[in-house]
């Protein structure tokens, strides 16, 4: 009988997460029961939003439990099915978890065509990263042609869509990332047109002069100092998509400006988790794989192989060393 080797989390973080709060474990893989799907997974993605689940702290989403797999989004193939909905050989998306198979009942599971698109898209630019760009960009920021529209963490797996469907909506992208390499990225392939370095000695100065006429959108992944030079930038009535706070994750919290800017600028900020418009994903990912397949849409992967080093993976991204979406490829 084959072996599931799965990831677990042993203990809660006290302060920053590293590979110890995790512990690897085998068990042996179940047949599905009536109803049942088996799938073996192909790709874990990792997010980081998962930092948040290793807290006990009340947040929009359920603590990971201790003792238990760590959940995730996955990618794989079903290996054999009890449920008329999937048949052995389908590709399929879904929530797997930190594990190299998975029983399902079929909910939230979903079949996909990796042969139009490359499996592992459905955990990026046509998977919960690109919807969350899709919706932050269109359903609060709503770009008109001209405008100006800044995304932190440019090259992300979110941010690297949000720039190209701004170029596409006919929006000014000004991008922030981490290092030439990731600017130089974003500005050549995701058209930015322009791209700061939040690294540079000079970062204050570098954001006022990609911003002559100011900000009228702000999509916010990273929180902290970006984030303030970017909303001292603020047109009247611009909108701010905060989408993520990753520099506050693990460091000093983001604070909100002097409230007087919000009836200066009267300007809208809104916090938003993409899980909340289930409804509009189908509308998303239509949208985003149609882009993918006219190879209007690009984006960029760090994958790391083996299961077993997804927890070294997580702290990484935490520290913003992934270029694009990062991966773990289980096999």
């Amino acid at each position: 009988m084959a072996a599931n080797l799965q990831v677990l989390l042993d203990h809660r973080p006290t302060a920053k997460v590293s590979p110890a709060n995790f512990r690897v474990a085998e068990t042996p893989v179940q047949a599905p029961g009536p109803g049942q799907v088996l799938v073996r997974h192909k790709f874990l993605s990792l997010d980081p939003y998962m930092r948040g689940r290793l807290s006990d702290a009340k947040s929009y989403a359920e603590p990971q439990e201790v003792g238990a797999v760590m959940g995730g989004g996955t990618v794989g193939i079903v290996e054999a099915s009890n449920n008329p909905r999937f048949k052995a050989g389908d590709a399929v998306v879904g929530m797997g978890g930190w594990q190299r198979y998975a029983l399902s009942d079929g909910r939230g599971l979903n079949v996909i065509d990796a042969k139009a698109v490359p499996i592992q898209a459905y955990l990026g630019p046509v998977g919960m990263p690109g919807v969350t760009a899709w919706y932050g960009l269109n359903k609060v920021i709503a770009p008109k042609a001209g405008e100006t529209v800044v995304v932190s963490a440019a090259t992300g797996a979110v941010g690297s869509v949000v720039g190209q469907l701004a170029k596409h909506a006919g929006a000014r992208a000004v991008g922030i990332a981490g290092g030439p390499e990731k600017c130089a990225y974003a500005a050549q392939e995701l058209g930015y047109v322009v791209c700061v370095d939040h690294k540079s000695p000079h970062f204050a100065e570098e954001m006022k002069a990609a911003l002559p006429n100011g900000v009228d959108g702000l999509f916010e992944n990273v929180g902290g100092e970006p984030f303030a030079q970017a909303m001292r930038r603020l047109n009247n009535f611009a909108r701010v998509a905060v989408c993520g706070l990753i520099a506050s994750y693990e460091g000093a919290p983001t604070g909100l400006p002097d409230m007087r800017i919000f009836l200066v600028k009267r300007f809208k900020m809104e916090g938003f988790i993409v899980s909340d418009h289930l409804s509009l994903w189908p509308e998303a990912i239509g949208e985003l794989a149609g882009l993918v397949g006219a190879g209007r849409l690009t984006w960029r992967e760090t994958i790391r192989d083996g299961l077993e080093n997804a927890p070294q993976a997580l702290v990484d991204l935490l520290h913003g060393e992934n270029f694009g979406k990062m991966l773990i490829r289980i096999d």
